[in-house]
């Protein structure tokens, strides 16, 4: 089974970032609206959501290597910044070595319009999103951030 994802394990429910609703049938198209979201686990009290929202401006296909999803080997809360870029790296990835192959990916580059992030850890998991930070890479207004379709989200509806 392809995980689309950088699931490895139940645990990562808590700072599921994935949505796949870009990737749904009626598809991405260059300048919607999109926002990846992070946090917000809980159901009576919510821990804070984060989020970076952008527009699309390009969107691709790729093929891509599904290989073993990567095992980091601590507990969720104990993640660097380095191993949330190494299991971002690895998507989409599968659980058993039968599984490896070659898969389609809708890839976007995404232009940052604006975001909200932990700035300690008091705020929030070292998650994807952290101290102005999108894995390794500075938040900045215009920047572009090549990513996979399935970790965003539409803004709005479609007119």
């Amino acid at each position: 089974m392809i995980r689309r994802s950088f699931f490895v394990a139940a645990a990562f429910a808590l700072a599921c970032p994935v949505m796949d609703v870009l990737a749904s049938a009626a598809g991405p198209e260059v300048g919607d609206c999109a926002i990846f979201r992070e946090g917000g686990s809980g159901r009576v009290f919510k821990a804070p959501t984060y989020w970076l929202k952008g527009t699309v401006g390009a969107v691709y296909a790729e093929r891509r290597l599904a290989g073993r999803c990567p095992q980091i080997g601590k507990p969720l809360a104990a993640y660097t910044r380095d191993d949330w870029v190494r299991i971002a790296a690895s998507t989409p990835c599968v659980e058993h070595d039968a599984e490896v192959r070659e898969v389609d990916v809708l890839r976007i580059r995404f232009v940052v319009d604006e975001w909200e992030t932990p700035w300690s850890s008091q705020h929030g998991s070292t998650g994807w999103l952290f101290r102005g930070y999108f894995l390794d890479r500075a938040l900045k207004k215009g920047e572009i951030i090549d990513m996979d379709a399935s970790w965003l989200e539409r803004c709005a509806p479609r007119p």
